[in-house]
């Protein structure tokens, strides 16, 4: 593997386990402010909270929505 693929491998396991992080802090959030949640249905907050999350409606990256089909050639 190339010095170039590792750095690029390293980097996508640090923000897939940053990814989990910040999961897992929602979730313990979700149990310290609502304890009487189930586990389902902190499961189904999590969810919503991925697909809905305030400030990421189009995604997580900066600049104007376009379609996906628009840069494929």
């Amino acid at each position: 593997m190339s010095q170039d693929a590792a750095a690029a491998a390293n980097r996508l396991r640090l923000a897939l386990d940053m990814f989990a992080t910040g999961e897992a802090l929602a979730r313990q959030r979700m149990r310290r402010l609502h304890p009487e949640w189930t586990a389902s249905e902190i499961d189904e907050q999590i969810a919503a909270w991925l697909r809905e999350r305030p400030g990421a409606e189009n995604g997580d990256g900066e600049g104007r929505p376009v379609e996906w089909t628009s840069r494929v050639k």
